[in-house]
């Protein structure tokens, strides 16, 4: 037997300490590589009846309708809560709105609304511990650059868009952000129809990011301004010779441009390969944004689902929204399902897809609905939870299996609803339920955490106080056309944010 010299027995030893070594340092890039993309489109005020799957008939959404039929619509998904801000912290911090820390919207002077908390775990915190490189696109409102909500702070890694949800108000505004770079756009004023549309600028950018990440994991949420208010557009398109108002006009061709700016997405992880390996999850942050018999809410037949309610109500046509799942070969397609989920499921169902080691810290009332998004039944829980900080009096909801019930004011009586039997919620049957009531009062003093920016039993003064200082810096910029001055103009952006 031939044994190898000393020379050759520090050479094969040098061998196997590489190959130690580098063996960890290959096997997460390539599970890595296996781990599906997820993304999250949010579309501001965009309703049920909005949508032709839904049933819409005078405003086309081709891409969204094929959307749904390559893959799962649901009749019964849940918004965090009834309007913008606290809606879309419930799905970034995956907590009802009983626990995120965010409840109301609460304008925050110079600019922003109130930052999340350094210690709560946001999901692309979570995406960043397994891995993925994040990224928002289009509206934040969960803090201003370097407060505590900066997202920056908050483990996204790219921003582009709006930082504040007032600022969104305008589709031409003044300025946006190119991470936290403020960058002037001429020809806007911020007041009137501009020249340069801001959402072709975030959709421009949005693409390019999914084309330059297509080769590693990412998780992008794209926070979609339209159709909210005001209703401007920069092409009315099909709709310009409608008999209709210039408002109706504009939000019907609102809807139609979030439905081509969602089927340009499709096709891109499509073209990149990647489509296989993307969930894509589209929802409104809020029911119904309009009164039925209001000049849009009426000409569209928003309400055409049979549910009472709209924006900022506790009732389902405020809190159900719009909501597809899209991952081809893994959703079903054309499947329709009826059972209940919410925004906060969306953190565990990323925790579950990604393989996530989560942070210290990391909390959330949802469950994971990877199994129910595949074609399996909806996760079994005791309630859903809901309320809500707007005004002198807040308001709560819960459902928990076929019994809905609804407080609007902590001072006042407890409403009760059977959901099978009365989905549009018109008999209060509290009076026959007195143990259904005393259910409802259970759940409501368990879920809510309490906060001193939100008190249930009235209005937080200082709240109060500093969001009027922050709208009355708004209107005064507003009547100014303010930019900030460090920013820079749009030709100076470097190429990977201009628009094409």
């Amino acid at each position: 037997m031939h044994y190898p010299t000393p020379h050759l027995r520090v050479f094969f030893l040098l061998v196997a300490l590489c190959s130690a070594i580098l063996v960890p340092l290959t096997i997460p890039q390539r599970v890595l590589a296996d781990r599906p993309n997820f993304v999250f489109i949010l579309s501001d005020d965009v309703a049920q009846g909005d949508l032709g799957c839904y049933g819409q008939q005078l405003i086309a959404t081709p891409h969204l309708d094929q959307m749904a039929a390559e893959g799962t619509r649901y009749t019964q998904a849940y918004c965090g809560t009834t309007v913008c801000a606290p809606s879309r912290s419930s799905f970034f911090t995956g907590l009802h709105s009983g626990h995120c820390p965010v409840r109301g919207n609460y304008e925050v002077p110079p600019e922003g609304q109130l930052p999340l908390p350094t210690d709560v775990v946001t999901i692309a915190e979570v995406a960043k511990s397994a891995g993925y490189a994040t990224s928002t696109f289009g509206k934040w409102g969960m803090g201003f650059f370097e407060t505590t909500g900066d997202p920056f702070r908050q483990g996204v890694d790219r921003f582009f868009g709006y930082n504040c949800q007032r600022h969104a108000h305008s589709y031409f505004p003044t300025y946006l952000y190119d991470d936290a770079q403020p960058f002037a756009l001429p020809g806007n004023d911020g007041r009137t129809i501009g020249k340069t549309y801001a959402q072709t600028l975030i959709q421009d950018a949005m693409i390019r990011w999914v084309k330059d990440h297509a080769d590693e994991p990412f998780m992008l949420f794209y926070a979609i301004t339209l159709p909210h208010g005001r209703h401007e557009i920069d092409d009315l398109g099909e709709y310009d010779d409608k008999p209709w108002t210039l408002k109706q006009k504009s939000y019907a061709a609102q809807v139609t441009r979030t439905d081509s700016d969602v089927g340009q997405l499709l096709q891109t992880l499509r073209d990149t390969g990647i489509a296989e390996n993307t969930l894509v999850v589209f929802s409104g942050d809020n029911g119904s944004s309009f009164n039925s018999q209001s000049e849009i809410g009426k000409r569209f037949d928003q309400a055409s689902n049979g549910l009472r309610g709209f924006k900022r109500g506790m009732y389902e046509g405020a809190l159900r929204q719009a909501a597809i799942a899209w991952w081809p070969g893994a959703v079903p397609a054309g499947r329709v399902s009826d059972q209940p989920w919410a925004f906060w499921d969306l953190m565990p169902t990323f925790v579950e897809l990604s393989g996530a080691n989560v942070p210290q810290g990391y909390e959330t009332d949802g469950h994971s609905l990877v199994s129910f998004f595949k074609g399996g039944d909806a996760p079994q829980r005791d309630y859903f939870y809901w309320e809500l900080h707007e005004g002198n009096l807040p308001s709560q909801a819960a459902r928990f299996g076929s019994w809905k019930a609804v407080r609007n004011g902590f001072d006042k009586p407890i409403e009760v609803y059977n959901l099978d039997r009365d989905p549009g919620e018109s008999r209060n049957i509290a009076a026959k339920h007195p143990g259904i009531v005393s259910k409802a009062e259970s759940i409501f003093a368990k879920a809510h955490r309490p906060d001193p920016n939100w008190p249930l039993n009235g209005r937080s003064e200082q709240r109060i106080k500093v969001s009027q200082q922050a709208w009355a810096i708004k209107r005064q910029r507003d009547k100014s056309g303010w930019i900030p001055e460090n920013a820079i103009t749009a030709d100076s952006l470097p190429e990977n944010s201009q628009s094409d």
